[in-house]
């Protein structure tokens, strides 16, 4: 079975400049077709691109606002420029000197009666290709350029505009308010500590939100003593029901779930936030929803469980902390561990030096431990001589200590 071509597209520059012509907003057009505003957002930037039914459905909206447009060009194009004032010949005569001036706003002609003439006025209209004054366009003054944003300021205004949303969206994961918040503050602390590398990001709330996923679900929050002691769950039974359901879902199910139903991302690009490939984030969508279906049948239909998803995380009071409270915990964080470093640093190289202090300049081969040698009689205790060793002792006693002065052979 073979697919037909896709619905050919126009560029996104293109794609934001028929809904900017249109007067409409991301939001608005998201509604018309059916997406999340995020997803509008990526198609306009160019990282993502539709696809299936979204696809249809989004060019031949593209394709009306460009008819629209053209429509509005021709009927511009018809309407009648109004005729330019007749030119007048210059002459002597006072009535006509008021028609040769008939243009000029910014000098009134002054009145006759409180100002005596004593002559013709002079010719306004010397020059044929002068315009009058109420006929020609207002030039625009030149705006000033915005001046550029600082770092902080930038930081500033990425939180502002994201980490309500994030923290909301964490507490889905992880179904506790306090562990949601800190994460999407480690989050942003660790996006301030690689600013430059976020700040060029195609997408850098996408940024933080990986980053803010991955801290929430880790393994050792388990074993915090705050993990022991469970939360109060949400008043509404209904809310709490589906939160009970999302947390019995394995981890990467819960996330892929919440970044396509929830979030509102493609399939492509929820694969590449969950790093997996796109059939396997297919395969534990299908899952997700399907045990979310068969503990809450009415939310089968995954516009519902979208709507209900954004009501279960907005019913919660969840607060966020203020940016330049996020930016100083980061920066203080990031000075224990510089810190750290150079303590840990200095310690090795003083234990280096002692050991290069205290370590032997020559080798010393180890001393052997001892083995007994046998064919050696035991050592007897000391006791009585026999007469064989007296008489031997007395023999020595009476030679001469230093030897005999000679030796000479002598037969016995």
């Amino acid at each position: 079975m073979t697919r037909g071509p896709a619905t050919p597209l126009p560029s996104p520059k293109a794609r934001r400049r028929l809904r900017e012509a249109a007067s409409l907003t991301q939001t608005q057009l998201a509604e018309r077709v059916g997406v999340a505003p995020g997803t509008v957002r990526a198609w306009e930037s160019g990282r993502t691109t539709p696809r299936g039914r979204k696809r249809e459905a989004y060019a031949k909206l593209l394709k009306t606002l460009a008819e629209e447009e053209e429509s509005a060009a021709r009927q511009a194009a018809r309407t009648p420029q109004p005729a330019p004032p007749p030119k007048t010949e210059p002459t002597g005569d006072r009535a006509s000197a008021p028609e040769a001036c008939t243009g000029a706003e910014a000098e009134p002609e002054p009145d006759p009666v409180a100002t005596p003439m004593p002559m013709p006025m002079p010719m306004r209209e010397s020059a044929p290709e002068a315009q009058p004054r109420s006929t020609r366009e207002p030039v625009p003054e030149p705006r000033p350029a915005p001046a550029p944003l600082t770092p902080a300021q930038a930081f500033d205004a990425l939180y502002e505009f994201s980490a309500p949303a994030l923290v909301r969206q964490t507490f889905l994961l992880t179904g506790r308010r306090e562990q949601a918040r800190e994460s999407v503050e480690r989050a942003f602390q660790t996006a301030w500590e690689r600013w430059p590398e976020v700040a060029r990001d195609r997408d850098p709330v996408g940024w933080v939100r990986a980053t803010a996923y991955e801290y929430a679900l880790s393994p050792w929050q388990r074993f915090r003593p705050r993990h022991r002691h469970p939360e109060p769950p949400p008043a509404d039974p209904g809310d709490r029901t589906l939160l009970n359901t999302l947390l019995r879902l394995p981890p990467r199910h819960r996330r892929t779930l919440v970044l396509y139903d929830g979030v509102g991302l493609d399939l492509p690009e929820t694969a590449a936030e969950t790093e997996a490939s796109t059939p396997a984030a297919a395969h534990r969508l299908l899952r997700a929803r399907e045990a979310v279906a068969g503990r809450l049948p009415a939310l089968a239909d995954p516009q519902v469980l979208h709507r209900r998803l954004a009501e279960l995380a907005s019913n919660e009071r969840l607060g966020a902390a203020r940016p330049p409270t996020v930016r100083r915990g980061g920066e203080r964080r990031a000075r224990f561990r510089t810190r750290a470093a150079i303590a840990f640093t200095v310690a090795l190289i003083g234990t280096t030096a002692l050991t290069v202090r205290t370590a032997p300049t020559h080798y010393e081969p180890p001393v052997s431990p001892g083995q007994a040698v046998r064919g050696v009689p035991p050592r007897v205790a000391p006791g009585s001589l026999s007469d064989e060793e007296l008489e031997l002792r007395q023999k020595l006693r009476d030679q001469m200590q230093d030897g005999p002065e000679r030796l000479s052979p002598q037969l016995e």
